[in-house]
């Protein structure tokens, strides 16, 4: 701690700028003007209190010494900074763009002033390490004879191959999609995570020895059970897939599609790639169900895209400004913060809830539904389109969490409807098929505290086994399954392992 001061000299928090809104809404590259070293990077960094308990750390699912690196900024000792901060996270690159910061909401500052500057310290010594060439590969001194599969190439996937590669293993990251990331690849728009950054983790991954295969389907173009045989061990990195449905009356009308068919397909015409499923925001009324991370990247893409207008619903009402008692230091609480996406235009409704898709007049007409007051006598026709949204507004009830206020019904026009509300679990049909695991009661694999499932050999790790959560417990869990398989496969490890499966955070933020 070079200045036992630093939080009291300087007591403001800087954050990068970011480009203007009409400049940046007519492209995709990244949303701030600034990044890397600036100068106030180092006076943000002293800022840190080194407190003697660093509760910022207990935060943090990967285990960063948050304090020590920290410091390291303020030195601008970024060779030193790096190496510090790769111990723990293999993708900071990642974390330091789109964590929802754990660590600063259990930042001991962050009690009377706003907190330490940690996920922007983080991404600068990533920025910095690239930029003066101390990312290197790392390959394994000597190999073993084992080998693993990993399906599945989202940050769990991804995390457990690096590290099982680097102790020897012979790894194989087997992707669906044409291009490797996961989540990260096509789950979040490049304006806030360029992709750039996943492909040049790719060849450090490759030079270090891992083997990637895209465009192949484990369970339909190789068997569960056949990549079990090939393999000396199985890790299931699949993520949650199986959205959350909103089955209300209209949902078989066309324009209705789930976030994750309409934020991939924008990302696939940015790099040239043809879109599965062709959607577009262009032209169009644009409502989007659930006001998540999720619903604003769909906002964000949708005035990219150039919808007429975006309405983003929300049954939860507006997040506080400040702490609430039910939500105390260090846990995560759920403040209201504008996004990027935010400030580029839209428009959010608070403590409303859905009550039927709509189509047009003479859709309507087709299929009457009597003595229905909910929606107006109206079932739409599985031809049709839809054209809006009936919605309503809703408070806290007594006899459940939302009670519908009488006399707020309205109909928001809409040509295309957004379901952004969450993830069931993963898809796991073909693996429970043809190599059975057993699952938990939500659908998820069921896994012991290393991550090993009811298969001999068999692994999980990420949303597929803990369900929808952060990218930031996914590269965590990735780490300790790779201690997990690395014990499985040798008898003992040297390979760290931040959680063990069962581990919970304090409290988690609205996920995507």
């Amino acid at each position: 701690m070079g200045d036992p001061r630093g939080f009291l000299k300087v007591r403001t928090r800087q954050e990068l700028a970011e480009r203007p809104v009409a400049e940046r809404i007519k492209d995709w590259l990244d949303v701030h003007a600034e990044s890397g070293l600036q100068p106030w990077t180092t006076e943000q960094a002293a800022r840190c209190m080194d407190c003697g308990t660093p509760f910022c750390m207990t935060g943090c699912p990967l285990g960063n010494i948050i304090p020590e690196f920290n410091d390291l900024v303020r030195q601008e000792k970024w060779e030193d900074a790096y190496n510090r901060l790769s111990t723990t996270n293999n993708f900071p690159e990642v974390t330091g763009r789109i964590c929802p910061a754990l660590c600063e909401q259990a930042c001991v500052l962050g009690i009377h002033q706003p907190p330490t500057m940690i996920k922007n310290d983080e991404c600068t010594i990533i920025d910095q390490a690239w930029d003066l060439d101390y990312v290197k590969p790392l390959p394994p001194q000597r190999l073993t004879d084992q080998t693993v599969a990993v399906v599945g190439s989202g940050p769990a996937g991804l995390a457990c191959a690096q590290q099982l590669t680097r102790a020897g293993h012979t790894v194989v990251v087997y992707e669906r999609d044409d291009a490797i990331g996961g989540l990260m690849r096509y789950g979040i728009p490049n304006f806030k995570l360029d992709k750039r950054l996943l492909d040049r983790r790719v060849k450090q991954m490759e030079a270090e020895g891992t083997r990637f295969r895209t465009g192949v389907e484990i369970g339909k173009d190789i068997s569960w059970d056949d990549l079990r045989s090939r393999y000396d061990a199985v890790v299931v990195a699949i993520g949650s897939t199986v959205p959350r449905d909103m089955k209300i009356p209209g949902r078989e009308l066309q324009g209705i599609h789930f976030a994750m068919e309409f934020l991939p397909d924008a990302t696939r015409r940015v790099y040239g790639v043809k879109p599965v499923h062709d959607i577009t925001a262009k032209d169009k009324h644009v409502v989007i169900i659930g006001g998540g991370d999720t619903g604003s990247d769909c906002l964000g893409t949708s005035i990219r895209q150039g919808a007429k207008d975006v309405t983003v619903l929300q049954i939860m009402p507006k997040e506080p400004s400040s702490r609430p008692d039910n939500q105390p230091w260090p846990t995560f609480a759920r403040l209201y913060q504008k996004t990027s996406s935010m400030e580029e235009g839209g428009t959010y409704v608070y403590s409303t809830d859905s009550v039927n898709f709509v189509g047009s007049e003479e859709e309507q007409a087709k299929v009457h539904v009597e003595n229905s007051t909910a929606t107006e006598g109206f079932v739409a026709d599985e031809n049709g389109h839809v054209t809006g949204l009936k919605v309503v507004d809703v408070a806290p009830g007594e006899n459940g969490p939302f009670t519908r206020q009488p006399g707020t019904e309205r109909i928001l026009p809409a040509d295309l409807v957004l379901i952004s509300v969450g993830f069931l679990h993963p898809d796991t049909t073909t693996l429970v098929d043809q190599l059975p695991v057993e699952l938990d009661g939500r659908g998820n694999v069921a896994r012991n505290d290393k991550f090993a499932t009811s298969q001999d050999g068999v692994f999980v790790a990420g949303d597929a086994g803990r369900g929808q959560s952060l990218v930031v417990w996914a590269i965590s869990e990735g780490r300790s399954c790779a201690a997990a398989v690395d014990e499985y496969l040798t008898g003992n490890t040297e390979l760290p392992a931040p959680i063990v499966a069962s581990q919970r955070p304090m409290a988690l933020p609205r996920t995507r």
